[in-house]
């Protein structure tokens, strides 16, 4: 069986609909010898790289951002990477209220509805020691590096059809920056993720725990915090996060949120570790999740403890 991994990375080319993706490509272009594949999409040759593992590096360029058509690109995915290891939309990040001066990684799944894509919370946590490396190296010291509540873009663009999520199986996260023109054209952060791509397969050899999050903010700092934090052997991994406002939304609390929480569990690979629980989340959502915790024999926890993960029980 090869252990040869492969990930591909999709960029919209047009800065009209996208004013990041191209910059970042740019980038990718500048730092690797890309060699053309015999794969066209959208008019434009798929390119590659391997590294010397020989664990391959595909960069598709696109006219549009693939959630803005995914009825289009679906089947495009899925014809020439479905059985890759990990995907990521590179892309840009706005939003009423939206932090400014970040990096962002997230998963892909509609909370609501509990259509969650699958997700990978190793090759997340690299790419996000990754860009939290880069950045020190490159001086970006104004920048953060911060995850978001899962979500798909595609709510807004393909007639709020989350079942589509679904139907992409390769685990993917958008990679983006945000969230105004002056961060969106910042080449040092443009190379920041550029170098961060390549780092997606990259392991720091430390016992990692897998952790389900739940309430909090959409950007809520507790969960970054504790991947950025590596300190010791044992550290933590993310993938979905499912914040207050769409468990309320999503109606969590009724009967109906048990399975919702276990599509959850169900769409990570290698499962989960535990469940990290905002502290501010109310009681009847708490509940269920101590419920599910119990279901899967697994520690359920306030977020206090990411800061000591040495007093979490993990069932070991």
């Amino acid at each position: 069986m090869s252990n040869i991994k492969k990930v591909v990375y999709y960029f919209c080319i047009d800065s009209e609909l996208d004013p990041v993706a191209s910059r970042i490509f740019n980038e990718v272009k500048a730092l690797k010898e890309l060699i053309e594949t015999d794969i066209t999409v959208d008019e434009n040759k798929i390119l590659k790289w391997c590294d010397e593992a020989g664990n391959e590096f595909y960069f598709v360029r696109t006219y549009k951002p693939v959630c803005h058509d995914y009825n289009y690109y679906l089947p495009v995915m899925n014809r020439y990477f479905s059985d890759f290891d990990m995907a990521g939309l590179v892309t840009w990040h706005e939003g009423q209220n939206a932090p400014d001066k970040v990096l962002t990684v997230h998963s892909t799944g509609d909370v609501n509805s509990a259509n969650f894509g699958s997700a990978n919370p190793f090759y997340m946590r690299n790419l996000l020691l990754a860009m939290e490396k880069y950045k020190t190296e490159e001086g970006l010291e104004d920048f953060r590096v911060v995850t978001e509540a899962t979500h798909w873009s595609g709510i807004v663009y393909d007639e709020g059809n989350p079942g589509l999520i679904l139907d992409y199986k390769v685990p993917i996260v958008d990679i983006e920056i945000g969230s105004s023109e002056e961060s969106w054209s910042n080449k040092t952060a443009a190379r920041v993720i550029s170098k961060s791509l390549f780092s997606v397969f990259d392991s720091d050899n430390k016992k990692i725990y897998s952790i389900l999050c739940a309430g909090g903010t959409h950007f809520e700092p507790a969960f970054i915090n504790a991947v950025l934090m590596v300190a010791n052997e044992k550290a933590f991994a993310v993938s979905h996060i499912l914040p207050n406002q769409w468990l309320v939304s999503g109606e969590y609390e009724n009967p109906s949120g048990t399975k919702k929480l276990e599509a959850c569990v169900s769409s990570i690979t290698g499962g989960i570790s535990g469940i990290v629980f905002h502290d501010g989340l109310k009681g009847i959502y708490k509940e269920q999740i101590r419920t599910l915790a119990r279901k899967y024999n697994i520690p359920a926890f306030k977020h206090q403890l990411l800061r000591r993960p040495e007093d979490i029980q993990w069932n070991e």
